[in-house]
C-alpha cells in the first residue's frame, strides 16, 4: 500500500542548491520513495531568534510505501549523510528535511508529530507546499493553504521565489 506524503526542505549552510538536489536524489533513490512533484525553491528569511543566512525552502509531494517511522529515519539519515549537525534550536543547517503530512494520518508521538505542527503558522512552509497541494482544506487544520497565509501576510512577505532545483537524473542523449 502506498501513501501521498508531503515533505520540507530547508538548506542555508553552503551551496544551498546543490544540498537540496542532493537531498531530494538521495530521497527519491530510497526504497518506498517515489517523489510525485516538487515546488519552486523559495528564498525566506530565517525563523526563530538565531542571527544567520536566509534560506532556500521548498516542499515535495511523494508516493511512499514506507510507514511514517521508516519515512521520518529515512529522512534523518539523509539530513546526517548531508552533514547536518543538531546543536542549536532552529539554528543554522546544511539540510532539514520535515515531514508535513502523511495521507490523512494523525500521529502525535514525542519523536514524530503529524500533521507537523507548524504547517500553519510558517509563510516558508505554505508557499512551497501551496505549489505542490493538490487543493482542499489541510488535514487536521481544515481550512485550505490560502486562509492561513492570509492570516500571514507579513511573514508572507519575506518568502522570495528563487528558482527551481534540477534533481531528477539526467539521461545522456547519444544513449551510452
Amino acid at each position: 500500500m502506498t501513501v501521498c506524503a508531503y515533505i520540507a526542505l530547508g538548506s542555508n549552510l553552503g551551496d544551498r542548491a546543490e544540498t537540496l538536489r542532493q537531498a531530494l536524489r538521495k530521497l527519491n533513490d530510497q526504497p518506498g520513495i517515489r517523489i510525485l512533484r516538487a515546488s519552486s525553491v523559495y528564498e525566506t528569511e530565517p525563523f526563530g531568534n538565531v542571527e544567520q543566512d536566509a534560506f532556500l525552502n521548498m516542499a515535495i509531494a511523494i508516493e511512499t510505501s514506507l510507514s511514517p517511522d521508516e519515512l521520518l529515519n529515512t529522512a534523518l539519515e539523509v539530513e546526517r549523510e548531508l552533514g547536518r549537525v543538531r546543536t542549536i534550536r532552529w539554528g543554522p543547517r546544511t539540510i532539514d528535511i520535515d515531514l508535513l503530512l502523511y495521507g490523512q494520518s494523525r500521529i502525535s508521538e514525542e519523536h514524530l508529530v503529524i500533521p507537523h505542527p507548524g504547517i500553519s503558522q510558517r509563510a516558508f512552509v505554505l508557499v512551497p507546499l501551496r505549489d505542490i497541494w493538490e487543493g482542499g482544506a489541510l488535514p487536521e487544520y481544515n481550512h485550505t493553504i490560502e486562509h492561513y497565509l492570509s492570516l500571514l501576510v507579513e511573514d508572507h512577505k519575506g518568502v522570495r521565489e528563487w528558482g527551481t532545483v534540477n534533481w531528477e537524473i539526467e539521461l545522456d542523449p547519444s544513449g551510452s
